[in-house]
């Protein structure tokens, strides 16, 4: 579903994924209040239907399959060049490793690595033409080196790890372009997703407070930070 609107022309332009609920929906939120175009990327658009803005366009795709991120590479040539990207949408599976299956961790990859390295690829002229592009990656915690580990994420953990290797290397082959790429290895935060992996626990920190962190990052680091896994939580390690 794509809403009938009519964009102002010179406004910087972010792409979201995951951006039905939780730090997506906040972020969506962020970005309309600053100013900013917003493609908002979500397998469940009627999530968004109670935000009325007339700079937001909401795009049904699933970014694990190839044809739905064919929709989103052709729907962003229109909004070129785009200014920042993240990569929000992701699995969150809390599993013993002996149970999980080859479908299982398919699945929790394919979210968290394999999605994210096509969309880039694909998005990835339109990301450079702008003033300074900004690919932000959002990991884990518990794909930082060093950090507090639990048992049951052998596969949500080592695909954050994955995407936080990502980001390095990225940032590495495109050092002389001009994009940056970034991953946060954010900590808790309460979503449905923690919610549903997680029954009874509750985060330190709301959805909206981390948003609001990840905007400001997204925003305003570009020209400053480039190739960098950080942590942000409120926990050591």
């Amino acid at each position: 579903m794509l809403s009938t609107i009519t964009l102002r022309k010179n406004m910087k332009t972010a792409i979201i994924t995951g951006a039905s609920g939780g730090i997506g929906k906040e972020l969506v939120k962020l970005f309309l209040t600053n100013n900013w175009k917003v493609l908002a990327v979500s397998r469940n658009t009627k999530a968004l239907e109670d935000i009325k803005h007339k700079e937001l366009i909401v795009l049904e795709a699933d970014i694990n399959k190839k044809e739905d991120r064919e929709k989103i590479e052709k729907l962003s040539d229109t909004l070129s060049p785009i200014e920042v990207l993240i990569n929000n949408a992701g699995k969150l599976l809390n599993k013993p490793f002996s149970g999980i299956d080859e479908k299982e961790l398919q699945e929790v990859y394919s979210a968290n690595v394999f999605a994210p390295f096509h969309l880039i690829q694909r998005l990835l002229p339109q990301l450079i033409k702008g003033e300074r592009g900004h690919v932000v990656n959002i990991g884990s915690m518990g794909g930082f080196q060093g950090s507090v580990k639990f048992a049951g994420l052998t596969a949500y953990s080592s695909s954050k790890f994955a995407l936080a290797g990502l980001t390095e290397l990225l940032a590495e082959e495109f050092k002389d372009e001009n994009i940056s790429f970034n991953c946060l290895a954010i900590g808790a935060a309460q979503t449905e997703m923690l919610a549903k992996a997680f029954p009874g626990y509750q985060a330190p920190l709301t959805a909206k407070e981390m948003a609001s962190f990840i905007f400001d990052f997204a925003t305003k680091n570009a020209k400053f930070i480039n190739g960098k896994v950080i942590p942000v939580s409120v926990t050591t390690p």
